[in-house]
């Protein structure tokens, strides 16, 4: 029986030493940060549970007034006394679900994206502990759940939304619904944050999702950053000709 338990503290360690190797070749850094548009950052915080890597998100409070009940990573806009995204992510995660910033191994930023309100928005990647015990700010969060990152590749549940901006840039939605036992409850889990947790779980994998999208597979990395460039152009040289 011992010697079970002996094994699993190995298996894990290899299974988080083989995320952060694959997510370090998709860091970018402060590549993004000179860009002029107002910043945001979510912080995508990742945990083994049973030997598998698992994804902590968060569904806001029926309260708010800018996306209420949806499903999102813990996160914010920046202030003017964070250092970088990663300083925005982590105090935004100790706000919302009281994760301390000393309780978080930061691994990588990826790609951003651009939200409804024209926010650039970072992800940064953590590994946090799979003891964390989530205080949620009844103002800003009515659940915390955990979904296994392989579901963004292998889903029970998924949609796929042809979806056009404002600006006319064409891409696809995706949308996940998972089912999750612990809570009885059904999360739907779609926009930017099905977007990020579909490229986190890419780039850890490096597997062919079950279904089609819009990334060079053989070279996701680059062809994330050049589909964020094409979005950016179009949202933005957009709204400098409508000067």
């Amino acid at each position: 029986r011992g010697g079970v338990r002996d094994r699993v503290g190995p298996c894990r360690a290899a299974a988080k030493e083989r995320a952060r190797r694959r997510l370090r070749d998709f860091d970018v850094g402060s590549r993004f940060s000179a860009l002029p548009p107002p910043k945001a950052a979510v912080l995508l915080p990742l945990l083994l549970r049973g030997g598998a890597l698992h994804l902590l998100l968060t569904r806001r409070s029926p309260q708010l007034r800018r996306s209420p009940g949806e499903v999102c990573f813990p996160g914010g806009k920046s202030e003017a006394t964070d250092k970088d995204e990663i300083d925005t992510a982590l105090r935004e995660a100790k706000e919302e679900v009281g994760l301390e910033p000393e309780k978080v191994e930061v691994i990588c930023r990826l790609t951003p994206g651009i939200d409804k309100m024209n926010y650039l928005v970072t992800p940064v990647v953590g590994f946090i502990e799979d003891t964390f015990q989530a205080t949620p700010n009844p103002d800003e969060v009515s659940a915390v759940f955990v979904v296994p990152l392989e579901y963004f590749i292998k889903p029970l549940n998924h949609s796929t939304l042809p979806y056009t901006t404002a600006s006319g840039h064409s891409s696809w939605m995706h949308c996940f619904v998972y089912n999750d036992q612990e809570q009885k409850t059904s999360f739907k889990i779609w926009g930017l944050t099905a977007h990020f947790a579909l490229f986190l779980a890419l780039a850890v994998f490096g597997e062919k999702p079950a279904f089609e999208v819009d990334y060079d597979l053989d070279n996701l990395a680059s062809s994330s950053a050049s589909n964020f460039m094409n979005l950016y152009a179009s949202i933005f040289e957009r709204k400098k000709s409508n000067l």
